[in-house]
């Protein structure tokens, strides 16, 4: 690596060419980075006394280590969204200073042939910098004064178009601004191939600017390393068709989602999203050492770019289905995002024809009733993703629907799926007004059954006992004595509240002028409001009775079958309820150092005997001889042993050992050893060798 300190300006004019990699991100920068760059320009063009302005590296490999000599291009890997925005700044400021020359040396021919085009060059080469895929069409065509591509890229002709504007303003002048881009200073630093790392360099730079997103950081990971030609057909065959599933915008706000979600479905553990890259290198390393040589990265590439294409089914309009499009569209308005690790491997075993669309659909509305009764009931939340991160380990797939009925009726405690009787005795008295998804209880309650749906956001709520702390009085002949009471009991609950269109024409008027309007809920079309003309006076009991009605049909909605016992038992029986089952039985391994550890493990076990067979089965990994000598089972921040012995077998003059008898847990013995660094290994071997030489020996226990 080579490091020295460059004018931005001088550095663009020696280099022959920047190209931006395949896998590198799209342009990214919004108008708030754009903004800070222009007012850091500004503020040194007008202050004499700031010789220069320091905006970050450009990092860049290239054959050799004399900087910027070659005339091949340069691989730039950190400083595109710099060079990008000036590029486009430049561009904008040759076509505002056209004949002119505001300041020295920067006129429009010498800003496009210096900094933006390579003049005696054609084809791609006649271009300074290359972007990839859509934002090179709209820079090329930018710096070249061509027409805008159809597709064209939304950042880079944004970012050109605000620069255009700012510039035009004229609270700044052009002088100002060439005076500030000349004092704008880069460190240059060039690697080489053979030498540097760029991918530990990459993830170790502390640039200005905006930060790289975790899928960034995974992509980079992926295809930095590779062979140009594998590079570029894992990108074009399976990276890119993920980008364009996205779309520009969505790409960027919900990439790292996917891949947060995406990593539960395959650990079973939740990352935290500022660690989803660290367990995506984990799970990556993993993969490679469990694939055949040369498959795992093109297989694990392939993977995801299949369960991109779910998660863009599911939330993001793309299903093709109709009415599991509008079960997506409903799950997504109630913000369930925790369950759509269990669905994108629910919608895998549907494209591969283990269930169909109309089961399918049953599931998601499954998952709705249970995430939305559970809000209803005000049980925590907080449960949900761990919920749903083992949950497809439980199913069964040959009876797929009555299996994932099964396990929700099985969960217990702060996991359970309310009744009919809880739920609805929690919406009649619930705030639902100012709870956060009203909108679309209401929706769903008004559009249930209906093949032509209402627009339920062309209307608005309406308080039939008006929120007026002051009721005028009809109000209180109405309500009785203890109208305040009643008004603070009811106001905001489901029996009170309906949907209107006129809500300014119904104020704060009697219930019976409501009634009986012109456009009144005696006449209104909506589902809601059906039966409110035939109700004489609007009171406590007629608030509660319209509540116990909404409240039925609520059920309905967000309904379950719930199973008979007999059914029940026999998933219980088959061990499928998670209860029965160890709390983090879970083989994924989000921690480097658990990984360490298992690897030294694994070396110090296969000492006491190198013919011992390794077995990887799901939850674990099984050492054995003649018979399971130990099982290995990984958990979140240790190892678990289980030795084939009787408890009162074990001599363990260290008091490490568990007594698993009669406990369900995975493995084959009686015997537990919590492992969690690689000093207790010495303690442990000893144990392990009981067992090998218990089973090695063909004595029968």
């Amino acid at each position: 690596m080579k490091a020295t300190e460059a004018k931005l300006l001088e550095f663009l004019r020696k280099s022959p060419q920047f190209v931006i990699p395949i896998y590198q991100r799209t342009y990214s920068w919004t108008e708030s980075e754009c903004r800070q760059l222009w007012d850091d320009i500004v503020r040194c063009g007008k202050d004499d006394r700031i010789v220069v302005h320091f905006i970050g590296s450009i990092v860049y490999i290239e054959s050799g280590l004399s900087q910027v000599s070659l005339q091949a291009p340069l691989l730039v890997i950190d400083g595109q969204q710099r060079l990008t925005t000036v590029s486009l700044l430049l561009a904008a400021l040759a076509e505002a200073i056209g004949e002119d020359e505001p300041f020295e040396g920067f006129t429009a021919r010498k800003i496009r042939n210096y900094f933006l085009l390579n003049t005696e060059e054609k084809g791609d080469r006649h271009f300074k910098l290359l972007l990839s895929q859509t934002d090179k069409a709209s820079l090329t065509a930018i710096a070249g004064q061509k027409e805008l591509p159809k597709d064209r890229s939304l950042r880079v002709t944004e970012n050109y178009r605000l620069f255009k504007t700012w510039l035009a303003h004229g609270k700044t002048d052009l002088a100002t601004i060439c005076k500030g881009i000349a004092k704008l200073v880069i460190v240059d630093i060039a690697l080489n191939r053979a030498q540097d790392n760029p991918q530990l360099i990459f993830e170790s730079m502390n640039s200005t600017g905006k930060e790289l997103s975790q899928a960034d950081l995974i992509r980079n990971f992926i295809l930095m390393g590779l062979e140009p030609d594998l590079q570029t057909r894992l990108y074009e065959h399976y990276w890119r068709p993920m980008e364009e599933d996205f779309g520009q915008e969505a790409y960027n706000e919900a990439f790292d989602g996917f891949m947060r979600r995406y990593l539960t479905m395959k650990t079973g553990r939740v990352p935290k999203q500022a660690e989803v890259y660290d367990v995506f290198k984990v799970f990556a390393r993993m993969a490679e050492a469990a694939a055949e040589e040369g498959q795992s990265v093109e297989s694990l590439v392939a993977d995801v770019r299949k369960h991109a294409g779910y998660f863009c089914a599911m939330t993001l309009g793309k299903e093709q289905d109709p009415a599991l499009r509008q079960a997506f569209d409903d799950l997504k308005e109630l913000r369930a995002e925790p369950a759509y690790p269990f669905l994108m491997e629910v919608y895998r075993h549907y494209a591969e024809g283990l269930l169909t669309a109309p089961d399918f659909v049953e599931i998601v509305r499954l998952v709705e009733a249970y995430v939305f009764r559970r809000l209803i009931c005000v049980i925590p939340a907080n449960s949900l993703s761990k919920t749903f991160a083992t949950f497809a380990r439980r199913i069964d797939h040959a009876r797929y629907l009555e299996s994932v009925e099964a396990q929700l009726q099985l969960m217990r405690s702060y996991r359970r799926f309310p009744t009919d009787e809880e739920f609805e005795r929690a919406i009649q008295r619930r705030d639902v007004y100012n709870f956060r998804s009203r909108n679309y209880l209401l929706r769903r309650l008004e559009n249930h059954g209906k093949k032509e749906r209402i627009a339920v956001e062309n209307y608005t709520i309406e308080h039939i006992l008006p929120q007026n702390p002051n009721l005028n009085d009809t109000w209180r002949s109405d309500l009785g004595a203890e109208w305040k009471k009643i008004q603070n009991t009811w106001l905001h609950t489901l029996g009170n509240l309906t949907l209107t269109g006129y809500n300014s024409e119904y104020s704060d008027r009697s219930f019976a002028e409501k009634r009986d309007h012109e456009k009144g809920f005696a006449k209104s079309p909506l589902a809601l409001n059906e039966g409110l003309g035939a109700v004489p006076r609007w009171n406590e009991d007629a608030i509660k009775q319209r509540a116990v009605t909404l409240a039925e049909r609520a059920s309905k909605v967000w309904r379950s079958r719930f199973l008979e016992d007999s059914v029940l038992a026999l998933h219980q029986a088959n061990g499928s309820n998670p209860l029965d089952r160890p709390p983090d039985h879970q083989p994924a391994i989000e921690s480097p150092e658990i990984l360490s550890l298992l690897a030294v493990l694994k070396t110090a076990i296969l000492g006491i005997d190198p013919a011992m067979a390794v077995k990887q089965f799901k939850h674990m990994l099984a050492f054995r001889k003649r018979r399971r000598i130990v099982c290995v089972i990984p958990q979140r921040r240790k190892l678990k042993l289980v030795l084939n012995l009787r408890f009162d077998e074990v001599d363990d003059p260290h008091g490490l050992c568990q007594d698993l008898t009669g406990v369900g847990h995975w493995g084959t013995g009686d015997v537990g050893v919590v492992l969690n660094k690689d000093a207790d290994c010495e303690k442990v071997l000893p144990l392990v060798q009981q067992a090998y030489d218990k089973w090695n020996a063909g004595v029968k226990g």
